[in-house]
């Protein structure tokens, strides 16, 4: 034989065989044969009927199927673990995991190792958490409907999508209802979550501990809070809308290096953004709208830059508790006040004169509520007059310089704007549990 076809005989040999593609009929124990004898990259296409589980993907496989085909776990663990790197699961229904919360029973879970998996398309309900990202790496999770638990104490819950220590997460298109948190993010970095929606449920999305992480083009409708981010760094909040979420639409807490634009919060029952120890922060072009509180900003922050944002419409447009003077314009733009009654003789769109949102008895009024009592009183008008004519009497508090004329709009999509009369219709009627001391904790 000469070495040419010897050559070609070998290289024929080293070639990958095609991948398989196999129908799997529903039944007990199917799925699990199925995948137990399949060869890396095959292709298991499911059909309607049920596949009972657990299951977990120990090889590279791609499974599809309809809604109608519906892999349940009867209660135990997780429904679906992927212990192998690219699988992909699209199409069909997870449902059935165990309720055990410190063990994180899931829909599907996606183990350290798993890298590239690719989730998408699927109804995952009727578990303790949906999908659980532990580990893997680049995953993406894409186009999902998520419907979670409702029981009465939040805390009880499981999450929509739970990402722990998963570099290069994408988080997209997905529907997320019920349940804790929509995303919880903890110990990640290096990650995008964008276009998802989030519903009824305690915050639509959770960081703790995460970095390099864009949240964009999000929407939470009727939360307990829109968007925590919690002892994190350089994350991008950017073109997300909290509507109606009943505590905060916004929160910074221990969270540094930020940049959070484009993002609309609006009827808020108590705090629209609520800045707590947070710094370095560039919070600039927000839309603040129809809150109790427009910005809460407390605990020492230092080295954050606002600008270009409108507060509108707000019941007190800033509460800030504290001495040192701060100024909330930047390079001569500042923000756009509903309250602020200013001209603009030389049309350059910035107001003639300052805007400060606070005096002294404010400040009183915040730290002892019961002198309420005094506010129509004399002495309290003559403070407040003596403050605003002299100046200089003031203790320190928030001040802008160059408010500006007219406030930036950011549209809401016709298909959204009814769930956000929903969820305000049912926060006015009291449907939500506040018996419940944890529905706020941190974790």
């Amino acid at each position: 034989m000469t070495r040419l076809p010897v050559l070609l005989i070998g290289l024929l040999l080293a070639l990958p065989l095609a991948a398989a593609e196999r129908d799997v009929a529903p039944g007990t124990g199917s799925l699990a044969a199925a995948i137990a004898g399949a060869e890396p990259g095959d292709v298991l296409h499911l059909t309607d009927g049920a596949y009972r589980g657990p299951v977990t993907i120990d090889r590279p496989l791609t499974i599809t199927g309809p809604r109608g085909a519906v892999v349940d776990g009867g209660g135990q663990g997780s429904v679906v673990t992927v212990s192998a790197p690219d699988v992909i699961l699209t199409g069909f229904a997870v449902t059935g995991s165990g309720r055990v919360n410190q063990d994180l029973d899931s829909g599907v879970k996606i183990l350290q190792g798993a890298d590239r998996a690719r989730i998408e398309k699927l109804l995952v309900t009727g578990n303790m958490h949906g999908i659980d990202v532990h580990g893997g790496r680049n995953a993406a999770v894409i186009g999902n409907e998520i419907v979670g638990t409702d029981s009465p104490r939040m805390n009880e819950r499981g999450n929509g999508i739970y990402v722990w220590n998963s570099p290069g997460t994408l988080l997209e298109g997905n529907s997320i209802r019920y349940g804790r948190d929509g995303i919880f993010s903890n110990a990640s970095a290096d990650s995008v979550y964008r276009g998802n929606t989030m519903r009824d449920l305690r915050f639509a999305v959770h960081f703790m501990y995460t970095r390099n992480t864009e949240v964009s083009g999000n929407i939470s409708i009727g939360n307990h809070l829109g968007f925590a981010i919690m002892f994190s760094n350089r994350a991008k909040i950017l073109n997300n809308l909290s509507l109606g979420d009943r505590e905060h639409g916004l929160m910074l807490n221990y969270a540094n290096n930020a940049d959070v634009s484009g993002n609309l919060v609006r009827g808020g029952t108590k705090k629209c953004l609520f800045i707590y120890n947070a710094h370095k922060n560039l919070v600039w072009d927000n839309r603040f709208e129809g809150c109790g509180i427009g910005i809460h900003f407390t605990a020492g922050s230092e080295k954050n830059v606002l600008t270009g944002n409108a507060f509108i419409a707000n019941r007190e447009q800033v509460k800030y508790v504290g001495t040192r003077n701060m100024e909330w314009s930047h390079e001569g733009r500042g923000n756009f006040w509903s309250d602020h009654p200013a001209f603009d003789l030389n049309g350059d769109g910035v107001a003639d004169s300052f805007y400060r949102p606070n005096d002294l008895m404010d400040q009183i009024l915040w730290s002892q509520p019961a002198a309420s009592l005094l506010i129509g009183s004399p002495a309290v008008q003559l403070v407040r007059w003596s403050q605003r004519d002299f100046p200089a009497t003031l203790p320190g508090g928030v001040r802008d310089s160059a408010p500006l004329m007219r406030p930036l709009t950011i549209s809401v999509p016709l298909e959204v704007l009814g769930h956000e009369a929903e969820a305000a219709g049912r926060w006015t009627e009291g449907n939500y549990d506040d018996t419940d001391p944890d529905n706020l904790s941190a974790h």
